[in-house]
């Protein structure tokens, strides 16, 4: 009997990895309403064979049988068994990029379950006369907070392009730097157990503004000083060198993985509601909101009522004039450099903590849709800058719900185009003649 005891140990041990892990199966069943509006019954689940990473959970909605496929980053006995790394289902095949990062956000508001883990299946009131105009009003919310994050950076674009009229292609990734010392800080915060306390935050933010407003002050010193009077494309191709320089870096550094920081901020709150549809809003939202805000008046009061902006504005105005009255043109457009730095890692904070999923490639696409903002709002102006970054957020969000996902894109760099052939100076832009 002692030397079977061994034997049957082992067995034990090999079977432990052979079943359907409890936690998986529990998270990957979470994932159904997010795909089936509807009633489900005859829940099973199952592992893939030839990928013991795959969990697969079958179930019925009426008559119909479906699926839905889970990845984790790891087996029942390996580190990583409750991260989530990609989800499938029979009717779409592997989600996209986009697609489960969303999917990642709409998982931090659990829906219902029973105490054995599977969906509790709910009656939904059907549809009145009033639920289309409260959906109009949740995704006017929702476009909110995109086009907070794409004014930011909007902004960051246009003050320099006011002052040199040169585009610098590198503030997507100052936003990418922002929103990963932002997932780094926030980790540490909630290790400390400090991950929701709002001075903690707001202390975070600081810092990664000010970390971040130092490297485009450094940029400027150190790169774009040097090329200032060059009349070539030769500031706009070193913009695409640094910008790789900062995301080839950064991957080196950190790795390629996503950070996905704890949510912050998570109060909901129900504005209105015909039974059918509620209208929702997170402290986060308004959080975001405010911080937009106050940094748009911020920056207003400093244009408006300091040395600096009157320097700013006789640079953009003439900037060898104003070089011949005595303005220090190299420390104004430095500083300007650090502000709009500060303003792109204001947007990757936003970015960190209320979406998640950073990583080194963060700023390519948030970067180019900003610039597109830019252009479109007037690049140049401040205020344009803010309205583009709207008008781009309201196009977006309103695609995202109303049509097809995968487009959304394509519509707003569409709209960009747009804009270049038949208003070259966007909504809020002064015309430029040729050599300007």
């Amino acid at each position: 009997m002692l030397r079977i005891l061994p034997l049957l140990c082992l067995v034990l041990l090999m079977l432990t990895g052979c079943g359907v892990d409890a936690d998986q199966d529990v998270l990957c069943r979470k994932l159904i309403p997010a795909f089936e509006p509807g009633r489900v019954t005859d829940l099973s689940t199952r592992s893939y064979t030839e990928d013991k990473r795959v969990l697969r959970v079958d179930y019925r909605s009426g008559s119909q049988s479906h699926w839905i496929a889970c990845r984790f980053a790891g087996t029942a006995m390996e580190e990583g068994r409750r991260t989530l790394v990609a989800v499938a289902t029979d009717r779409s095949g592997w989600l996209t990029e986009m697609r489960f990062a969303m999917l990642q956000q709409w998982l931090r508001i659990k829906p219902p379950r029973d105490a054995i883990g599977g969906v509790v299946e709910t009656e939904r009131p059907q549809p009145t006369r009033w639920t289309p105009a409260l959906f109009l009003a949740q995704q006017i919310i929702n476009a909110a907070t995109v086009a907070c994050v794409y004014g930011l950076l909007a902004l960051g674009y246009t003050l320099v392009y006011a002052i040199l009229g040169q585009i610098n292609l590198a503030m997507g990734e100052l936003t990418m730097v922002g929103a990963m010392v932002t997932a780094m800080a926030a980790a540490g915060l909630g290790m400390a157990g400090w991950a929701t306390w709002p001075p903690a935050l707001l202390g975070v933010l600081v810092l990664v503004i000010g970390f971040t407003a130092v490297q485009g002050w450094t940029m400027d010193r150190l790169v774009f000083r040097r090329l200032r009077g060059v009349c070539s494309h030769t500031p706009l191709i070193v913009a695409v060198g640094l910008s790789i320089a900062y995301q080839e870096g950064v991957r080196l550094l950190h790795g390629a993985r996503d950070w996905w920081p704890a949510p912050v901020l998570t109060g909901r709150y129900d504005l209105l509601s015909d039974g059918a549809f509620t209208v929702t809003a997170l402290t986060a939202q308004l959080a975001i909101l405010v911080l937009t805000g106050g940094l748009y008046a911020a920056l207003w009061g400093i244009m408006q009522r300091t040395a600096f902006g009157r320097a700013h504005r006789a640079c953009t105005d003439d900037i060898a004039a104003a070089e011949l009255v005595g303005v220090d043109v190299n420390r104004t457009v430095a500083a300007t450099f650090a502000i709009g730095g500060g303003l792109a890692a204001a947007a990757g904070a936003v970015i960190a903590l209320y979406y998640g999923g950073v990583n080194f490639f963060t700023g390519y696409l948030i970067g180019f849709k900003a610039l597109a903002a830019a252009v479109v709002g007037g690049i140049g102006s401040v205020p344009g800058a803010m309205l583009g970054g709207a008008l781009l957020g309201l196009v977006e969000t309103f695609w995202s719900a109303y049509f097809a996902l995968a487009y959304k894109d394509i519509v707003a760099f569409g709209l960009l185009t747009l804009f270049l052939i038949y208003r070259p100076q966007g909504l809020m832009g002064q015309a430029r003649g040729r050599g300007d």
